[in-house]
């Protein structure tokens, strides 16, 4: 998807404060016995469409407003995905400002974790 340059300005600057992974980094979470929240941050249609088996759904319009509720310890882990790694860094950056002190953006996104291998539903 070409993405207009207003959009990646945002994304690249949020990119600068935040912590990535990929799939890679994100299975050898697993592998450690870590217990990541894995938060899919896209729209209702693409989370319909599928997504990660055990996958929370908050999406990018939705997760400042909901966070607090369903993930109220803010030193959880927290590795956000979307369709390829954009959304998700925004989130990354706006739960950063909300005192949320472990969130990752998944680096690739849906389109990298339905190729993994990886579980989905």
């Amino acid at each position: 998807m070409a993405h207009n340059e207003g959009f990646l300005k945002l994304v690249n600057d949020a990119k600068t404060r935040v912590r990535e992974t990929d799939v890679t980094g994100y299975k050898a979470m697993l592998a450690r016995g870590e217990k990541p929240v894995l938060v899919d941050v896209r729209e209702d249609s693409e989370w319909s469409s599928g997504h990660v088996k055990g996958a929370v759904h908050m999406s990018k319009g939705t997760i400042e407003r909901d966070i607090e509720t369903r993930v109220p310890d803010k030193e959880t882990t927290l590795v956000l995905y979307c369709g390829g790694g954009f959304r998700s860094a925004l989130v990354a950056d706006n739960l950063q400002k909300m005192g949320y002190s472990n969130p990752v953006s998944l680096d690739g996104g849906w389109r990298a974790l339905k190729d993994s291998g990886i579980d989905l539903e």
